[in-house]
């Protein structure tokens, strides 16, 4: 009796781990179609640390991420709408976010403005610390078009 009982046990158990070992992880929403032109030139701005970043964000405009989503970057991780995600700093404006590569295209002196995108194509925002950029969202689209994306398929503009 007592082999059958661990035997069941043990089975309940690896089952159990097999299971939470299933459970997905949060991860970046990607657009279904890429939304940059391979072929355009493509940079990150060397000077956007995440050291800048950190703090509180709403994104105005994008695709992958929906305007109106709340960023707050804290040391090591940003929390996307409620979701804790682990961000790393691969240096010269380039980070890794749940494993996904990010360049900062464009941030502004003031660190108010920033235009984050994944340099394949499966994201793309712009963001900012009060939600209204004025002047500086003809900027951060600016270049993000010289980049090569697609804004007519950013939200929000």
């Amino acid at each position: 009796m007592r082999t059958i009982k661990a035997a069941v046990g043990g089975a309940f158990l690896l089952a159990c781990l097999g299971l939470a070992g299933c459970a997905p992880s949060p991860e970046l929403p990607r657009a279904a179609i890429p939304l940059r032109n391979p072929t355009a030139p493509v940079a990150s701005q060397a000077n956007a640390t995440l050291d800048r970043l950190q703090g509180h964000w709403v994104v105005v405009q994008g695709a992958g991420l929906t305007p109106g989503a709340a960023l707050t970057f804290v040391g090591d991780r940003v929390t996307i709408d409620g979701a804790a995600l682990p961000v790393r700093d691969l240096s010269a404006g380039r980070f890794s976010i749940a494993g996904d590569e990010l360049w900062v295209h464009w941030l502004d002196a003031d660190d108010r403005t920033a235009a984050i995108g994944d340099p394949g194509g499966a994201r793309v925002w712009i963001m900012d610390r009060t939600g209204s950029p004025r002047e500086r969202l003809d900027a951060a689209r600016a270049i993000l078009d010289w980049y090569g994306y697609d804004l007519g398929r950013l939200a929000g503009g």
